[in-house]
Parts: structure tokens; C-alpha cells; sequence
């Protein structure tokens, strides 16, 4: 890959405006919200700031050179909640000066919620948002309903400003078989697709093979077939670690281990 998503986001200004967008809404759906964010991260580079709402805007950074749940959310892959974003003993270097030099604009800002999700197999991003109360029962509620659209949102974005036509095919079929891997561990084991994916990646890691790679092998064990994948994608052939993997998987499942 010759330039990293990271690196590349000045190509994604024409998105910026969607997903400022797609920020307000969230932040519009949520009783006492001061403002919603999205950071990104791929691979093992730390995580930037991509677009933001309101006190967004200050509180990102301030969480990624500080602490705060944003980074919690991106360093667990858990959704992070707290009633006292400046205060709570998880981040004790997050303070209001750190954050507005002690100015007015810290006064509302009580509580916060993160949640971390996934666009490939090396793109995370994390859904935030700040409130002047505690969370509700229903704000990670509504950050899920959104997480998917956040999510097609990203794969649309590095689709369309990758610059090899080779490296676009890549991110389509790997997503492809992302996405059928998915579908069927959540038939199996009847879960959400947060959890599925949670699966995929921590069995890549686990057994140290590529999830696309995990992903076609766990679909073909499954169908006792070759996987069918995109016309007109390079083709994704497992190799042997990958099968022996999505076979240990499937035991699992069948044993009820986690």
C-alpha cells in the first residue's frame, strides 16, 4: 500500500461534510448531547481525529494525548461509558484545563460514551459522543444504529480514494469475505454483528492469520466448498494455517467454547 489512509486525508475532504453529518444526526437523536466525533486508526497506527461535532472538536485530542474513553474504547474494542468524563480514576490526566484552560465552555460537559467498531480487518474507528448529564440506557443505542452506517461509510471512503485500481479490488473482496464469514457466525451462534466480527479477529489473532484469509476458510469448512467470491476480485486462497484455524474455530462453536 503506497498511502496509508492516514496519510492520505486530504483525498477524503469531499467525504468530510458526510460524516460531519452523519455526527449531527447522532448528536441531534441524543437528549443533552454537546457533540459527537469519529476517530480512525489503521493497523498499528494510533488513532486520528476525522471529523467532529460540537465540544468535539477540543475534547478529541485532549483524549488521545491525555486519556479518556475514546482511547479506552480503541485499546479494549469495549463500548466505554461514564458519568464524569473529567474526574472518573480511568483517566486521571484528562482534565478540564487540559482540555479548554479552565474556560466556560467545561461547564455542561458531564458525561460520555464511546464505542469502538471495525471497517476491514486493519481499520478501526471509534462513535463517540459527550453529554451535559450521565448516559442514558439508550445512548449506546443509538451509537449502534449508527456504528453500520459509520462503518460503510469508511469502506466507501478508502475504496474511492485508493489510487491503484488493484488495491481497490483488494478492499472489495477482502470485505466480501469479511462479510460472509460474518453472516454465518452470527447464524451459528446467534449473536450481533459486533460480536462476530469480535470473533473473527480475536480467532486472526490467535492462530496469527490474516481475517480475510480466517473469513474464506471458516465459509468454505462451513459449505464443504470452495467460497464463491466477487467476479472480477483477486481471488483469496487460505492457506493451510488458515484452514487448520477456521476448523478449530468451528470446534469450538460445536463444543460451546467461547
Amino acid at each position: 500500500m503506497t498511502e496509508t489512509l492516514m496519510n492520505a486525508a486530504d483525498r477524503w475532504r469531499p467525504l468530510t461534510e458526510l460524516l460531519q453529518a452523519l455526527l449531527e444526526r447522532i448528536a441531534a437523536e441524543l437528549p443533552g448531547c454537546l457533540g459527537a466525533g469519529l476517530t480512525v486508526s489503521r493497523g498499528e497506527r494510533p488513532l486520528r481525529v476525522l471529523a467532529t461535532a460540537g465540544v468535539a472538536e477540543h475534547l478529541l485530542p485532549a483524549q488521545l494525548a491525555h486519556g479518556g474513553p475514546v482511547a479506552v474504547a480503541a485499546a479494549t474494542g469495549e463500548p466505554v461509558t461514564t458519568d464524569r468524563l473529567f474526574g472518573d480514576s480511568r483517566w486521571p490526566e484528562l482534565t478540564r484545563e487540559a482540555v479548554f484552560d479552565g474556560g466556560p465552555a467545561t461547564a455542561a460537559v458531564r458525561g460520555a460514551v464511546a464505542l469502538p467498531g471495525y471497517w476491514d480487518e486493519d481499520g478501526s474507528f471509534v462513535l463517540s459522543a459527550t453529554l451535559d448529564r450521565p448516559p442514558g440506557a439508550d445512548t449506546l443505542s443509538v451509537l449502534l444504529r449508527y456504528a453500520k452506517l459509520t462503518e460503510m461509510t469508511l469502506v466507501v471512503a478508502e475504496t474511492a480514494t485508493a489510487g491503484d485500481p488493484d488495491q481497490m479490488l483488494d478492499l472489495l473482496a477482502s470485505r466480501a469475505a469479511i462479510e460472509q464469514a460474518k453472516g454465518a457466525i452470527m447464524a451459528l451462534r446467534r449473536c450481533p454483528p459486533e460480536e462476530a466480527w469480535q470473533t473473527l479477529r480475536r480467532a486472526s489473532q490467535e492462530f496469527n492469520v490474516k481475517v480475510r484469509e480466517l473469513a474464506v476458510a471458516l465459509v468454505e469448512h462451513l459449505g464443504g466448498h470452495v467460497a464463491a467470491q466477487p467476479e472480477g476480485t483477486p481471488e483469496i486462497r487460505p492457506g493451510a494455517p488458515a484452514r487448520e484455524a477456521a476448523e478449530r474455530l468451528w470446534s469450538a462453536f460445536t463444543t460451546g467454547s467461547p
